[in-house]
């Protein structure tokens, strides 16, 4: 079966579709990381960004260099130095120097960011199927797999 060629006001119905698709995708990650924000500081008094480096550093239990961890949450160098001297101060993360150089430091969890990290996770977990009640196992598998081939279409371009 062949498919009509695109007018220009078929063109424009999809481009705006498009567009709709967009606004809707930021409205609903902004609510969504509004909400989980809230919840960390109200919950644990943890903000956003010191989770997101304590979930690096816990699914790499050996820990990681600060370069690592900038590059892995896509933030300056001088953000992470800055989350990784609070987690210090509250015992959940040690820093070290990588055989002694002075200019690479290594960061991970201790015992204590762990177990926080644990806690802070589940209940991470629970505020996400929570506000995502209304989708099911299956549409939200479907809408991630079309989010990754997404992804990788336009990735391949740049």
């Amino acid at each position: 079966m062949v498919s009509a060629p695109l007018t220009p006001a078929r063109r424009d119905s999809e481009s705006k579709a498009r567009l709709r698709l967009w606004i809707r995708l930021l409205r609903v990650t902004r609510l969504v990381e509004g909400e989980t924000r809230e919840r960390f500081k109200t919950e644990f008094n943890v903000t956003l960004p010191r989770f997101d480096v304590m979930a690096a550093l816990y699914r790499n239990p050996d820990g990681m260099l600060m370069s690592e961890i900038s590059r892995f949450l896509l933030v300056s160098n001088g953000n992470v130095t800055g989350i990784v001297d609070r987690l210090v101060s509250d015992n959940f993360v040690v820093r070290s120097q990588r055989n002694g150089d002075r200019r690479t430091s290594f960061v991970r969890l201790t015992a204590a960011g762990r177990a926080a990290f644990a806690k802070m996770s589940a209940a991470h977990e629970g505020w996400i199927d929570q506000l995502f009640g209304g989708v099911t196992a299956r549409e939200a598998e479907q809408i991630s797999a079309k989010m990754r081939s997404f992804r990788s279409d336009w990735e391949s371009e740049t």
